[in-house]
């Protein structure tokens, strides 16, 4: 079994991995955006942290509850700061499953050329200039963790998610 975390900025492709993830490892997809929705928040307008922390709860409860059955799970979250990434390292660890953090990396540039390009076309809810720059201004990288990297560019790239489950399968066979 195996937890997968998705880690990265807004609209560096996060979700769009997750999915393409859960669905080839025939995962159970977890998404504290959708928790959000289900609770009536919209994090792209920001959200108190103790609505955050409520958010992570459920995610967390939910993740346990599957790991318990036997089940993949792939969450699709922003991972940051660090101490949310122990937090769902220490849950696949009580487990016993193996946990994989993919870091989903964007440039500042693309990330700018994303969130335009979705307020033109409002492809998914959007996030304010606010909490963009919160979020990048608190965002710590996970450049010790191990994590598998993935550019933003190749989030729809098909052999680039084939080899992010190969690397996954890996890891869980060990």
């Amino acid at each position: 079994m195996a937890l997968v975390l998705t880690c990265g900025l807004s609209f560096a492709g996060k979700s769009t991995v997750a999915r393409r993830l859960a669905d080839s490892l025939g995962a159970q997809l977890i998404s504290l955006d959708r928790i959000n929705e289900e609770r009536g928040l919209d994090g792209g307008r920001g959200i108190p942290l103790e609505e955050w922390a409520t958010t992570n709860r459920i995610a967390h409860e939910r993740g346990r509850d599957l790991l318990a059955d036997g089940r993949h799970v792939v969450v699709d979250d922003t991972g940051s700061p660090r101490f949310i990434r122990d937090e769902w390292r220490r849950t696949a660890d009580a487990a016993g499953s193996v946990f994989v953090l993919v870091w989903v990396q964007i440039t500042p540039q693309l990330q700018l050329q994303r969130v335009r390009a979705n307020r033109d076309e409002q492809i998914r809810r959007d996030v304010t200039d606010a909490v963009l720059e919160e979020h990048a201004a608190s965002f710590e990288a996970p450049v010790d963790e191990n994590a598998l990297i993935v550019a933003a560019e190749d989030t729809n790239d098909l052999e680039r998610v084939s080899e992010l489950v190969s690397a996954i399968t890996a890891l869980d066979a060990r």
